[in-house]
């Protein structure tokens, strides 16, 4: 995905909005972009700093080019934070013409018993929380969320139109990793401590009857298109 991107960009000057931790970030520079980070949390953006990525702190629609201008903007698990239209023309007047807005998410596609395991656990214990119906019932949030990005870009009129890119891949777990990012993620990041905990040890037990790990596989879903040349 990141290659692909890259190599769909008029050149290597990368924005990335919502660079969090860097983790899309560090991938764009290896794969030979300069990335400068708008991030809205000074305590990211101070993080990301300390391992050497470049950021501004700003609200991406009233972050100030200063009249520079860049061949991507790309934004990893966070545009949904952006306003779609507004995101969109404050990309279009970051990118150089024929450069490439790119807004991605990772859609999580656990196996049946997997599903079937976690579903129990939050019926139990989160039975009213979004996780709860989503394991339930494997929908696909994402879909909503590209939807809006789309529209958010045709809406800006700035734009060639959107276009959807997918990748599959894959990652196996361990009970330990699974559990060791499961906190960080949605609502779990709002838990009273002791709801978390017993969240843990019952989403640890699931696994563990799973035979100790399992392989999630996923899907890099891409909104992407390039800024109109000038008339």
């Amino acid at each position: 995905m990141v290659d692909r991107i890259a190599a769909a960009a008029p050149g290597p000057c990368v924005v990335d909005v919502g660079i969090g931790t860097g983790i899309a970030a560090r991938q764009f520079q290896a794969a030979g972009c300069k990335v400068l980070g708008v991030e809205v949390d000074a305590r990211m953006a101070d993080w990301a700093r300390q391992r050497g990525l470049q950021v501004e702190v700003a609200e991406f629609e009233a972050w100030d080019p200063a009249g520079r201008t860049f061949d991507a903007v790309v934004s990893g698990q966070s545009w949904h934070w952006v306003d779609p239209v507004a995101g969109a023309a404050k990309a279009a007047e970051a990118l150089r013409p024929g450069g490439r807005l790119a807004a991605f998410w990772n859609v999580d596609r656990p196996p049946p018993e997997v599903a079937d395991a976690f579903s129990a656990v939050y019926r139990r214990l989160m039975p009213d929380s979004l996780a709860a119906r989503r394991w339930a019932t494997g929908s696909d949030g994402y879909a909503a969320l590209c939807t809006r990005a789309a529209d958010g870009i045709r809406e800006a009129g700035t734009f060639g139109d959107p276009e959807q890119w997918c990748f599959d891949w894959e990652r196996p777990y361990t009970r330990d990793e699974w559990l060791d990012q499961l906190p960080t993620t949605g609502a779990h990041t709002r838990l009273p401590p002791a709801r978390a905990a017993e969240l843990l040890a019952g989403i640890g037990a699931a696994v563990d009857a799973l035979g100790g790990g399992f392989t999630m596989r996923y899907t890099a879903v891409v909104v992407t298109a390039a800024r109109a040349c000038a008339a």
